[in-house]
């Protein structure tokens, strides 16, 4: 997967560099044509619904900090559901914790991480859950490429993501935001773009 790689004609573009336009949170910046982490979480304007093919890069810039103080992010899909977005390279830290996990459950099943001040990619395929009669019948799924290696397939979410809690899936709204997360580091994104690859039709 290439570095640059560039949304196709179908794709909906949260980011190119040159404004802000698709996100909540103005306090994030945009310098040299990334947006880089400010004061709480960012979240996008609009809404998604249905499975989900996302693109993003980023890129850690230099710090001696360890384990989860290093450059730590995050995407949560639909708001809730994470995939840690950590600078693992030469860092040690707990397994579930690690870049391309899905935090606080399953491991990645390597480490891609490269050099400080590196622009790394993501690529994810998102299979948003579905519920009925008020419990969930199909769990929520992510596929997840890091730097051109596979990370995460087709993995299933045991529930949405809690810190060092136990948790169980809630019938929630059909339609929502893609969330990235403020953990105080100055973490860059670039070139977001996102593909809704099957969005359910509107009930009758």
């Amino acid at each position: 997967m290439r570095q640059d790689s560039k949304a196709p004609s179908d794709a909906i573009v949260l980011f190119d560099g040159t404004n802000l336009d698709a996100f909540v949170n103005k306090s994030w910046k945009i310098v040299d044509g990334a947006m880089v982490v400010g004061k709480k979480s960012q979240q996008t304007v609009q809404k998604f619904k249905g499975d989900l093919q996302i693109h993003l890069e980023f890129n850690f810039p230099e710090s001696k900090k360890t384990s989860q103080g290093r450059n730590n992010s995050g995407l949560f899909l639909m708001g809730r559901y994470e995939v840690q977005i950590l600078d693992c390279f030469k860092n040690v830290t707990y397994a579930d914790g690690m870049t391309g996990a899905i935090y606080g459950q399953q491991p990645p099943q390597v480490n891609a991480c490269l050099p400080q001040n590196t622009w790394q990619t993501y690529d994810i395929i998102w299979t948003a859950p579905v519920f009925k009669d008020g419990k969930v019948v199909k769990k929520a799924a992510v596929t997840l490429i890091h730097n051109g290696v596979l990370l995460q397939n087709n993995t299933e979410y045991k529930w949405p993501s809690t810190h060092k809690k136990l948790n169980t899936y809630k019938p929630h709204a059909a339609e929502a935001p893609l969330k990235f997360q403020d953990h105080g580091n100055p973490v860059k994104f670039r070139n977001i773009w996102v593909r809704e690859i099957n969005k359910p039709e509107p009930a009758e």
